[in-house]
């Protein structure tokens, strides 16, 4: 048996969060890039040993968190801690809201995947398309200051609907960072845990107790539901009683407003003007009631208004949900029957987790849409594929 002893052991890797230090800095487009490689992006492999990859590019996420936050907080979103109210040393969530959330009449409340940090879309754009591109610079920019000229990465189709809704509040949950580290007095990702310094390159990670939950944020869903009944909720100090909340809703953090929602439906009906989705996990026969079959007409004047209409029926006219498609972006794909709702193509044909970077545009002037005209009811689409040997191009039929 050989016997290693504690001196004898490969020390942790360390890497400075600093983006000159690391080799890298942000070019013209606002790419990362290599100092020494100027057209190459961040090289995650520089070891064999996968310790060091995990280190480095921990690192790397730190720079790019702090150059986001720095951003954010230019454009007017400051930090809210959840649970609200801690003591100096308890155990919280840092979220993001703009600072006329208490005045603001209408609320765009942002939810995320739970394997991402507190304002960030996707590293993997932020590396390719750009820091703002895949971060919530970009969405943020375009909620809160539609008319700034300094908008960058904007789709010629983008017609800045928000300039219509000056008086719109932003809030980002933060269904990621949902684990207290007590020596940092900070909440992490699991990814950012896993990187935490070890005693060798060899020891395992950090064991988690009870002191690294947070109450009332002990999972994404948890999360969701606080920000739902602490901040958004009639009654609650820190918005108007009349406000107009609209859902964003991100992959796993779209199932978890879609889960509140529906248990609590009788209670949000007039406070929730639309939601938007992507990547959407629900499913009709599961988070939808299945003894709900009837659809609101908006056309018909015999539709009744004295009763709550379902869930089901609000997610078939006032939500929309953008999915992996090759298709053009805005393109009805198949996905209706499974969710309850019309689907469309993100223009992503790969990568879940970049799918609002690319989609983020298009879905803002929906949700300008769906604020701008309370009655507005999304079309019921028919997709009918068909061979395209039998019709020029192939693809999908789309009629109303």
């Amino acid at each position: 048996m050989f016997v290693f002893r504690r001196d004898d052991l490969p020390a942790d890797p360390e890497f400075p969060a600093q983006l000159d230090k690391l080799g890298y800095f942000i070019n013209d487009k606002d790419r990362i890039r290599k100092i020494s490689d100027p057209e190459q992006e961040f090289q995650f492999k520089i070891n064999k040993n996968p310790r060091w990859n995990e280190v480095q590019r921990a690192a790397m996420n730190a720079c790019i968190r702090d150059i986001v936050m720095s951003r954010l907080r230019a454009l007017g979103l400051t930090t809210l801690k959840l649970p609200l109210f801690p003591g100096p040393t308890d155990p919280h969530v840092p979220i993001l809201v703009s600072s006329n959330l208490s005045t603001a009449s209408r609320i765009i409340v942002v939810l995320g995947e739970p394997v991402q940090d507190l304002g960030i879309w996707a590293y993997r754009s932020v590396g390719t398309d750009g820091i703002d591109f895949g971060s919530a610079v970009r969405f943020a920019r375009a909620v809160l200051h539609p008319d700034s000229s300094t908008a960058t990465n904007k789709s010629p189709s983008h017609k800045t609907g928000a300039n219509n809704h000056p008086d719109t509040a932003l809030v980002l949950a933060n269904t990621g960072q949902l684990i207290w580290h007590c020596g940092s007095q900070s909440a992490m990702t699991m990814q950012s845990w896993l990187a935490l310094p070890r005693e060798s390159a060899v020891d395992p990670p950090l064991t988690m107790t009870h002191r690294n939950t947070i109450r009332g944020n002990e999972n994404w869903q948890a999360h969701v539901d606080c920000v739902f009944d602490e901040i958004l909720a009639p009654g609650s100090r820190l918005v108007r009683d009349d406000v107009q909340v609209q859902v964003v809703g991100i992959a796993d953090g779209g199932l978890g407003a879609i889960r509140y929602l529906a248990s609590r439906w009788q209670e949000w009906h007039t406070r929730i003007s639309s939601i938007c989705l992507t990547n959407p996990l629900h499913f009709t026969h599961l988070e939808l009631s299945p003894d709900i079959h009837t659809i609101i007409d908006c056309d018909s004047p015999t539709t009744p208004t004295s009763s709550v209409p379902s869930f089901a029926s609000f997610i078939a006219t006032r939500c929309r949900a953008y999915v992996l498609s090759q298709e053009p972006l805005g393109l009805p794909v198949p996905g209706a029957s499974a969710h309850g709702c019309n689907c469309f193509s993100s223009g992503e044909a790969l990568n879940v987790e970049c799918i609002f970077p690319r989609a983020c545009d298009a879905m803002l002037d929906w949700l300008d849409l769906t604020y701008r005209e309370p009655g507005f009811c999304e079309d019921r689409l028919q997709l009918v594929e068909f061979d395209g040997e039998d019709r020029s191009g192939g693809g999908v039929e789309v009629g109303l």
